[in-house]
């Protein structure tokens, strides 16, 4: 049985107003990251690319761009851009990436380190707290208002499975729960709004016997792989669940109201049985972790909703982070 403690001071940030109102113009929204923003090792990697700005130019899609596809059939208007980098935590990203970060005013941020705090150190949040804590100086310098959301990651099978893991022995809910609080550390650090409970969402679904707590045995029947072939990244289950708690997070939303006909997990070749599940247990873990409120009913929809026409093949909503990335590269 897993820990149940909340996500640190994640409460006191709901009190304070951390529910997005839809936006009247679009928000313009920043995730930065590494191949667990991206989608390293799934078909969530490439997903409707042409839908978000990717600001190194590498083409990548992943949760930013089923988050814009779960706003967009909500009437949510985002822009949405990615800065990721893989293998690397917060400290990489400033000492790369800071005028590009920084260039512009975003209205909310996603942010998160490396899977295990600190590469060098596993389980150890110091380098994330202080690289947080840094970031958010750098995004505040240039909008003081700024929204800043941190995701706690999921736990790593090849860290708690083979004999040279850093939890080795432990299991993967010590993982979730060493890392759920090195991220609660960082975010009263820099009084974020929120924690997205990815990490908790991930044990949630482990200990309600839908995915398998242990991807190197073999796959009992009607339970579905979070993790990647590489037992490290997630598979399109662990993104798709990862993309709803963070949506759900930054929204406030019931992710339940996208409903069991949701069009990127009918792409990525998720039953609708699986949608739901995933859905139930993303509004599982935010109700319990950030008091998400219920939906009064579920939707209902006969038809699969077509994500080409709710977000468009174009690109017009994000030519002004186009613009603005090229201007920070000069």
């Amino acid at each position: 049985m897993r820990p149940r403690g909340r996500l640190g001071a994640s409460a006191a940030f709901a009190a304070l107003g951390l529910l997005v109102a839809a936006p009247a113009v679009a928000a313009k929204i920043l995730f930065i990251g590494n191949s667990f923003t991206y989608g390293h090792g799934s078909a969530v990697q490439y997903y409707r690319v042409e839908t978000v700005t990717d600001l190194n130019g590498q083409g990548r899609g992943g949760v930013p761009a089923l988050f814009k596809a779960f706003a967009a059939q909500e009437g949510l208007p985002y822009e949405v851009a990615l800065e990721t980098e893989p293998g690397v935590g917060l400290d990489w990203h400033l000492a790369h990436r800071a005028a590009l970060l920084g260039g512009r005013p975003w209205d909310a941020v996603v942010m998160h380190g490396y899977s295990t705090l600190d590469c060098d150190h596993p389980g150890d949040p110091a380098l994330l707290v202080d690289s947080a804590t840094r970031m958010a100086a750098l995004l505040r310098r240039a909008n003081p208002a700024v929204r800043l959301f941190l995701t706690a990651t999921w736990p790593r099978a090849d860290q708690v499975y083979p004999a040279q893991g850093a939890w080795h022995g432990r299991g993967v809910a010590a993982m979730t729960e060493d890392i759920r609080q090195g991220y609660a550390a960082a975010a009263a650090a820099i009084h974020a709004q929120a924690v997205a409970p990815v990490g908790p969402a991930w044990q949630r679904a482990i200990d309600a016997g839908v995915a398998t707590p242990d991807p190197y045995a073999p796959l009992p029947p009607g339970q579905v792989d979070l993790w990647a072939f590489d037992h490290y990244h997630a598979s399109a289950y662990g993104a798709y669940l990862e993309a709803l708690v963070v949506f759900g997070t930054v929204t406030g939303r019931d992710p339940r109201a996208l409903g069991d006909t949701e069009c990127a997990g009918n792409e990525l070749g998720l039953s609708r049985e699986q949608v739901a599940r995933l859905q139930q247990l993303a509004f599982d873990e935010l109700a319990q972790d950030l008091h998400i409120a219920a939906l009064p009913a579920p939707p209902v929809r006969a038809e699969q909703p077509s994500c080409a026409a709710l977000i468009g093949l174009h690109r017009e909503d994000q030519r002004p982070i186009a613009n603005a990335q090229q201007r920070a590269r000069r």
